[in-house]
Formats: C-alpha cells, sequence, structure tokens
C-alpha cells in the first residue's frame, strides 16, 4: 500500500528542492527524518514537514480502513518536485530599463510504501506469473559459403 503527500506551491525553484529530494530517495522514513533534521537547506524543513504528513496519512489510513501496516516498514518510494506557475517579476537597470526575472514555484510530491509487504503479497497471489520458464537454446547454424565470381565460372565450365 502507498501512502502520498503532496505540498503545492512552495516558494523555492525545484532544483533546489530535488537537491534535497535525492538525499531521502529509498531510505527508511526515521532515516529520511534524521538526514532532514541535519540537512542545512531551508527546503529541508518544509520535507521535513510533508514527510510527517505522510506518515500521519499512513497512520490514519491504516486505522480507518483497518490495515495492518507497520510503521517502522515504511520507505520514501518517491519523492518529486515539479514546476509550478511562474511569478513574473521586474528589476531596476541602468538609464531607466527594466530586467524581467522570474520567482519559481515547486510543486513537492512524497510517496511512502512498505518495504517487504508487496513482494511477499504479488509471489503469494500469482506464482505462475512469476515463474518464467528458461528460452530454449538454439544450436548455432553453419554459414554458407560466399559464392565469388570465381566459383560461378568453374560451374558454369564444368556444364
Amino acid at each position: 500500500m502507498e501512502f502520498r503527500a503532496e505540498m503545492r506551491y512552495l516558494r523555492v525553484s525545484p532544483q533546489k528542492a530535488r537537491l534535497v529530494l535525492n538525499l531521502i530517495k529509498g531510505r527508511r522514513v526515521e532515516e529520511a527524518r534524521n538526514t532532514l533534521l541535519f540537512t542545512k537547506k531551508r527546503v529541508a524543513a518544509h520535507v521535513g514537514k510533508l514527510l510527517q504528513s505522510a506518515l500521519d496519512n499512513a497512520n490514519f489510513l491504516s486505522a480507518e480502513k483497518n490495515l495492518d501496516v507497520e510503521l517502522d516498514n515504511l520507505y520514501v518510494k518517491s519523492a518529486i518536485a515539479n514546476d509550478g506557475p511562474r511569478m513574473k517579476r521586474i528589476r531596476p537597470a541602468p538609464q531607466g530599463r527594466a530586467f524581467r526575472y522570474q520567482r519559481r514555484i515547486a510543486h513537492i510530491e512524497l510517496i511512502l510504501a512498505e518495504r517487504g509487504r508487496s513482494a511477499d503479497h504479488v509471489s503469494s497471489s500469482a506464482p505462475s506469473a512469476g515463474a518464467v520458464a528458461p528460452a530454449k537454446r538454439r544450436a548455432p547454424v553453419a554459414k554458407k559459403k560466399a559464392v565469388g565470381k570465381t566459383a560461378k565460372k568453374k560451374t558454369a565450365k564444368a556444364k
């Protein structure tokens, strides 16, 4: 089972958010929380809140739907930072001109999953689909001799 949390319209560039998200991808939740606590990036605090929200979603859904979710086995399956709308701004420039620049906004999505649970579930439900028969090996094909001009002349003279 997967548990999601999403943070939208965060005032940080997606490139900077991806730097922090790459630190926690594939890690256990407790290890990811410790990593975020000691990361010096400003966005790490926001990602920490998002991770806590995804953990709370997992806890709530496990109680609500009577799922047997082991919170210690959860890991960060996916962490994505996408572009949001850009805010166009103008900065004064010399001699009465103006420079345009863009303030970037990120949408961050975090997905938690339970490690080991999905693999056991798939193998028990469909054992025939998981077992693939080994491919049969064919004997190598003998190469034909190249027929050149001299071979054609010899066969023509023999006739």
